[in-house]
């Protein structure tokens, strides 16, 4: 929590309670909470707080990178917090589960190909769909 604060305050913002509430979610909520399971949790402590404010909050922290946002496919999206190793996820189009890759397979090479057509990448983020080993034994 207190890396954080000191992300949001040297980007210029505060830690407002919603938002500490928020984050404060994010870690208690286990892997991938959906916003709804968010809302959950920061209700038991706000119970005034809106799905509206989790957006908005949630919205923040991705555009600040302090949050990943993963797509699952017939469940939504849901959310992690970043951590400082960088890491891509597998995604399972039938269950629904979410695994962390810990490496990136994208070479420098292949963002250099950006650079040379003038574009400047300053982040990325990448979600492999498929079945589990679950799912493909389920047949």
């Amino acid at each position: 929590m207190d890396e954080l604060l000191k992300e949001l305050r040297a980007k210029g913002y505060k830690m407002t309670p919603q938002r500490r509430a928020v984050i404060t979610a994010l870690l208690e909520c286990g892997k991938f909470p959906t916003a709804q399971q968010l809302l959950a949790k920061v209700k038991q402590a706000a119970p005034d707080v809106s799905l509206d404010t989790i957006y908005r909050n949630l919205s923040l922290l991705i555009d600040l990178g302090l949050v990943n946002e993963i797509h699952l496919p017939g469940r939504g999206n849901v959310f992690e917090l970043t951590t400082n190793q960088h890491h891509h996820h597998l995604v399972c189009v039938r269950c629904g589960k979410a695994e962390c890759l810990d490496y990136c397979p994208v070479s420098a090479q292949d963002l250099e190909k950006a650079a040379e057509q003038g574009f400047e990448i300053i982040s990325h983020s990448l979600e492999f769909y498929g079945y589990c080993r679950s799912c493909r034994l389920a047949g």
